[in-house]
């Protein structure tokens, strides 16, 4: 009876991993043989370890990663030009702190996005707030904004978060407005938050895809300062992990020897 009370005062405590904990370890005849020191230090593990874990769902929860990405995951057999030396560089997450950019190009398919979400993945880890948007979804976000009087707001929360994720940048032209906004939301964070950019197009033809000369040099200056380029190149991953396309059977004769061929070719 009395550990029952014991339980339910933690709960109301909102001590839910000791809780958890204690009535476990209970169930452990093992745990009879521990110190009340050693026993009340692994309750106290057993709360940090719970809050942990539930800090780092609610980070990841915000992050809307777009993949269930991580850094132990990315395929370096691949012949992309990807660095190992610098991806395990920014597996400190050291230059989050230093508040460096991460800018990652090359076509589509050749894993832009799984290696910006695998950086995200990382840095919720280890505690960092992370924010996933592609290009598109945000200036339509910022174009909302303005009209519900709210784009001072988002502008503030995106110079807030300690790793902004741009994913899909420059897919095409940029308007005016978005001109303005990108330079607001890359100015907010310059010397005081990380970016992490994943683009189609090459850094190079950066400049004159935004546009504006002078808003061009702006944004550009602040993003390629002191930042990690990844330039990635080579075939398409995506591609090559297709699965067979079904063959064609045009009649039953040919469509038996297909299917046939079809299974030799699973089994080798």
């Amino acid at each position: 009876m009395l550990n029952e009370q014991t339980i339910s005062i933690l709960n109301s405590l909102k001590l839910f991993g000791m809780a958890r904990g204690l009535s476990e370890r209970l169930d452990n005849p093992g745990h009879g043989e521990l110190s009340h020191a050693d026993f009340v230090g692994l309750l106290v593990q057993d709360e940090k370890t719970y809050r942990d874990n539930k800090r780092l769902a609610r980070l990841l929860s915000k992050a809307k990663l777009r993949q269930p990405a991580a850094l132990e995951d990315i395929d370096y057999a691949h012949a992309r030009g990807l660095s190992k030396q610098v991806m395990l560089e920014l597996a400190n997450t050291q230059w989050i702190d230093a508040h460096r950019n991460v800018l990652v190009t090359g076509p589509t398919g050749i894993g832009k996005s799984f290696i910006a979400c695998a950086l995200g993945n990382s840095a919720a880890r280890a505690g960092y707030t992370v924010l996933y948007t592609r290009a598109p979804r945000l200036f339509e976000t910022l174009q909302q904004a303005r009209g519900d009087g709210s784009h001072l707001k988002v502008l503030d929360r995106l110079s807030k978060v300690q790793l902004l994720i741009v994913d899909d940048f420059l897919l095409t032209p940029l308007a005016e407005w978005e001109r303005r906004d990108l330079l607001e939301i890359v100015e907010g964070r310059y010397d005081a938050g990380a970016t992490v950019i994943g683009s189609q197009c090459p850094i190079s033809d950066w400049h004159p895809a935004i546009g504006d000369p002078t808003l061009a040099d702006a944004i550009c200056d602040r993003l390629l300062h002191n930042a990690y380029r990844l330039t990635l190149k080579g075939d398409s991953i995506r591609r090559n992990r297709e699965p067979r396309k079904t063959l064609d059977v045009s009649t039953e004769k040919g469509g038996e020897e297909a299917i046939a061929n079809s299974d030799h070719h699973k089994l080798n």
